[in-house]
């Protein structure tokens, strides 16, 4: 039968994510907007949004957050462009921005010394292929795959390249081992359901040391650019932007991070995720016809559910359309590049209780489809 119950909330898509339970735009500060984000109260603002992540992350001491021009991808190219050549690289990739960034640094950079690892989506690379002696670029967790690494253990604790990991959709979400990591970046729009066009860039005293010792052979763009007369432009990480911000997602970004503390920390974000996750494990585990595109549990990502069904592609497109147009779960419909299936967002601004209200209908919509 056709279910009786709906999502509160039906926003399911993997970017940009569903805001925050009970967010109100009204409720932003908005004191910053109509002035310069140069002026002492859009820097204070701005340098806040960066000293609040850092600490509710628990960041270790001397690493330095900042915010960035053009999203998560602007983070990444920024740091592509700005630390690599020093060394020899070795690329992972298991998904479509993964596979990006092997494009970038052998085509854009046209770096030699790269080695590739490379897997189909829903499997691995061969992690302890990695040498820690070489600078090592990778994700965290495919947010179109669905697959994540499944800790940090993998990582030499004595590495001499540096590690630069695209983490936007595991920030927040994931335990994360900064002491592993040299570079991290993420977006606003994804685990905390904040607004697009700004990245974060967190780096460690490391990077900042190969920042400040190595020039690379290429020009770089304007706002690439993270030195001045070889030392660290560190007004970036404290407020002074290098181009001109959105005040207004600045302000949705501060209201993000004050629920984040709200709740408890990030350890409650990544609980939040978890029991998504747990609530989509379940009704996978008690049919036939649905599966993670994972394929193995310990690399299950809890923000971007991957699946998969046995149906054709024009009835998994059809279920989509189903969805949506009885308002139960908009944007789940796989990433254009991966297998053809449901991607569902998991992460901490989705509430358990609409993903339990969706699961039936998941059901009747693979029943319509079929009959």
């Amino acid at each position: 039968m056709k279910p009786s119950v709906k999502p509160h909330n039906p926003n399911f898509s993997s970017g940009p994510c569903s805001k925050r339970p009970g967010y109100d735009v009204n409720n932003l500060d908005i004191s910053t907007l109509g002035r310069s984000h140069r002026a002492a109260i859009g820097k204070d603002a701005l340098g806040r949004a960066c000293s609040k992540t850092a600490e509710l992350l628990g960041l270790p001491e001397g690493y330095r957050v900042g915010i960035v021009p053009a999203s998560d991808t602007g983070a990444v190219e920024m740091a592509l462009w700005s630390l690599l050549g020093a060394r020899g690289l070795d690329i992972l990739a298991w998904e479509s921005f993964g596979s990006g960034w092997i494009t970038d640094v052998t085509k854009q950079l046209k770096l030699q010394d790269v080695r590739r690892f490379e897997a189909d989506y829903g499997e691995l690379p061969d992690l302890a292929q990695v040498d820690f002696s070489r600078d090592v670029v990778f994700t965290w967790n495919g947010t179109t795959s669905g697959v994540r690494v499944p800790d940090g253990d993998w990582i030499a604790d004595d590495r001499e390249g540096l590690t630069i990991c695209d983490a936007t959709s595991a920030v927040f979400a994931m335990d994360m081992p900064w002491h592993k990591l040299d570079v991290v970046t993420y977006s606003w729009q994804k685990v905390l359901g904040g607004e697009g066009a700004h990245g974060m860039l967190i780096l460690s005293p490391r990077a900042v040391e190969r920042l400040e010792s190595y020039t690379p052979p290429w020009p770089l763009p304007k706002i690439f650019r993270l030195t001045k007369g070889g030392k660290l432009i560190e007004g970036v990480f404290k407020g002074a932007t290098i181009n001109t911000p959105s005040m207004l997602c600045v302000a949705d970004y501060l209201d993000a991070l004050d629920w984040v503390e709200s709740i408890g920390g990030v350890s409650q974000t990544i609980a939040r995720c978890d029991a998504n996750l747990e609530v989509i494990r379940e009704f996978v585990a008690s049919r036939d016809w649905i599966s993670f595109l994972a394929k193995d549990d310990t690399t299950l990502s809890s923000t971007s559910v991957c699946l998969v069904l046995d149906i054709e592609e024009d009835k998994v497109k059809a279920m989509v359309k189903i969805l949506e147009s009885e308002a139960v779960a908009f944007d789940i419909g796989a990433y254009r590049d991966a297998p053809v299936g449901l991607r569902i967002w998991c992460g901490a601004t989705v509430e358990s209780t609409d993903l339990v209200a969706l699961m039936p209908w998941l059901d009747w919509a693979y029943e319509q489809v079929n009959s």
